[in-house]
């Protein structure tokens, strides 16, 4: 079709001149429609598919209180004795490096049980540092704008998260600090569980606003801006070895963190339960004796 019209075009222009301005004319408008039609062929976007889908589920206020209350009290390893009898043994437990940044053994106030919102971070393929900018409030206003990548995120918060944050190997980054930690908590979110790190943890020790746990209980402090882009949200990820879907039952206590499907969170805190009350009772009976 373009084809046919440049070729009009042509005959056109011989048709009513053959001067050397207007042949050298047309030959450009040939050249620019052969270059145009090149790079247009040469342009290609990939078309990408997700090939892990969320789950449905009931996610009302009154299905959620009850999972809770199913799975109060329960700890890591009851779930994962329940686990292993549906046939899920070794595959939902996080690595044992991802332990609480801080412990209670008065309170224990460091346990949590709530449900997975997923947050994916990938490594940065644009280095920003010395010079990139012209002045420092440029670079300050660059660093507002990437914090403001995944900051939608917020709306979506519902009380009885846990935030499961997959840094992807990122170094270097503080992920969660002291003030977004209690935006976070002010929003209902009961934990943060992260194969990255946190910063501002003498902060965030101190004040104890949720419980947090990541590999070794260790910082990094660094900020995200210029070293990792925040990819997504609310999608399934890869936290310590574990594939977590959001809405997914994740707790936490002294022996790490531990991942329940949604759709199988009660039968499993049925199973748990009457594991920890045999446990209990047998306790209770060493205890006396003491």
């Amino acid at each position: 079709m373009k084809g046919k019209l440049i070729l009009k075009i042509m005959k056109n222009y011989f048709r009513n001149s053959v001067s050397g301005v207007k042949v050298l004319a047309l030959l450009c408008i040939m050249m620019i429609a052969f270059i145009g039609n090149l790079l247009a062929q040469e342009s290609y976007t990939p078309v990408g598919k997700r090939l892990l889908d969320n789950k449905t589920y009931n996610d009302t206020e009154a299905m959620r209180a009850k999972i809770i209350t199913a799975y109060k009290n329960l700890r890591v390893t009851d779930i994962a004795d329940a686990l292993d009898l549906v046939g899920l043994q070794d595959i939902k437990k996080l690595d044992k490096k991802i332990i609480p940044l801080w412990r209670d053994v008065e309170k224990l106030s460091h346990c949590f049980v709530g449900f997975a919102f997923t947050i994916r971070f990938v490594p940065t393929d644009v280095r920003v540092g010395q010079n990139s900018f012209d002045n420092i409030e440029e670079a300050k206003k660059w660093k507002s704008e990437q914090y403001g990548r995944i900051a939608s995120m917020n709306s979506m918060l519902k009380k009885g998260d846990v935030l499961v944050w997959d840094a992807n190997d990122i170094e270097h980054v503080g992920f969660i600090g002291s003030s977004n930690i209690l935006g976070w908590a002010l929003a209902g979110v009961v934990g943060i569980v992260t194969n990255g790190y946190p910063r501002d943890t003498d902060e965030i020790i101190k004040e104890k606003p949720m419980p947090v746990y990541c590999p070794y209980g260790m910082a990094g402090p660094g900020v995200r801006p210029g070293r990792c882009l925040g990819e997504s949200y609310n999608f399934p990820v890869n936290c310590g070895g574990v594939l977590v879907y959001p809405g997914d039952v994740v707790v936490g206590d002294g022996d790490g963190v531990i991942v329940v499907p949604r759709e199988i969170a009660l039968e499993v805190a049925k199973i748990a339960r009457e594991i920890y009350d045999g446990d209990q009772e047998g306790r209770d009976v060493k205890l006396k004796k003491l």
